[in-house]
């Protein structure tokens, strides 16, 4: 069986998996793309970050493809370089970001909520100024999407005392430390309700442009938008509108339609705004965590048994 990797893969794939083939035939991918064998043939592929639009479609595309495994939690860009008759599971790594990119969600709102950007302005500018602070048992967070990532982000609001809300598919279906779960429809209501309104859901279809200005104008005038998953999810030129003439409180901004964020964005310079570089799902552990679960999945898979994280296509979840 062909196999196609990143390199970070080898050092755990030498020690665990191959001792279930007769025979490892690995092509390896770099980062930028380059490939280390002949490809053709390929039946597993796992895709690395950042990977060329052109040789992620080169690679999911090969006719003998029969498992796709993506080391991002979002597929949209694997599902988009799919034939509509591809015959391929597909799988995430969902699960890996959940405690770095949670404990950033929770570093923002401890940021506005205490109000750091302005006590490190006033430090630089050598200024000594009180500022008013909030407690976060006072506030309330609601998140747009409860997978693992929108669970973890719960798990620690509730855990300093804040009060939960979240939007999820099935309402019904409840998560422990969720004060209350609304259905879709019902997002208005967890906007107004909101002192942090945290976008947590995978791009797709149905989610794309979902934050627009509409659902900005539902939040409170001090409410805070945190982006920690997709950037086109939110109506960028809106938000924009929304953080100049004030209708919510601020914005902090992992995500972003464009990434790079251009040098001509004005969020750059709007005040109220926190970015970062789409780096919050940042960690010491990220590759061995990767690497862990694709070679669990791939040892399930050479024994024909059930992948974890498996994802549908259609929904792109």
């Amino acid at each position: 069986m062909k196999i196609i990797v990143p390199d970070f893969v080898l050092p755990v794939l030498a020690a665990r998996a191959c001792s279930l083939l007769e025979s490892c035939d690995l092509v390896v991918v770099g980062d930028h793309g380059t490939l280390q064998g002949d490809p053709s043939g390929a039946e597993v592929v796992m895709l690395p970050w950042a990977l060329p639009v052109e040789v992620t479609a080169r690679l999911v595309q090969l006719p003998t493809v029969r498992w796709i495994h993506t080391v991002t939690a979002g597929v949209d860009h694997v599902v988009a370089a799919l034939p509509g008759t591809a015959n391929v599971q597909i799988t995430n790594a969902s699960g890996v970001f959940d405690v770095p990119i949670a404990e950033t969600v929770l570093a923002y709102i401890l940021a506005v909520a205490k109000r750091i950007p302005e006590f490190l302005a006033q430090q630089r500018a050598h200024n000594w100024h009180l500022l008013r602070l909030r407690e976060l048992r006072d506030l309330t967070v609601g998140i747009i999407g409860l997978g693992n990532i929108g669970v973890a982000v719960a798990d620690r609001c509730k855990a300093v005392g804040m009060r939960v809300l979240a939007v999820r598919r099935d309402p019904q279906r409840k998560v422990p430390g969720v004060d209350h779960i609304y259905a879709p429809d019902s997002l208005p209501d967890l906007l107004g309700a909101s002192d942090f309104v945290v976008v947590a859901v995978p791009l797709t279809p149905e989610t794309r442009g979902l934050v627009g200005r509409a659902e900005l104008r539902r939040m409170r005038a001090d409410a805070w938008l945190i982006n920690i998953a997709r950037g086109a999810i939110v109506d960028e030129a809106a938000l924009v509108d929304a953080l100049r003439e004030g209708w919510i409180g601020g914005a902090a901004l992992d995500v972003f339609e464009e990434e790079p964020l251009p040098a001509t964005s004005p969020l750059w310079d709007l005040p109220h705004v926190i970015l970062t570089p789409h780096n919050s799902w940042s960690t010491p552990h990220l590759r061995q965590r990767e690497a862990e679960l694709f070679l669990d999945n791939l040892e399930r898979y050479l024994r024909g048994e059930p992948l974890r994280n498996v994802v549908d296509p259609s929904r792109g979840y």
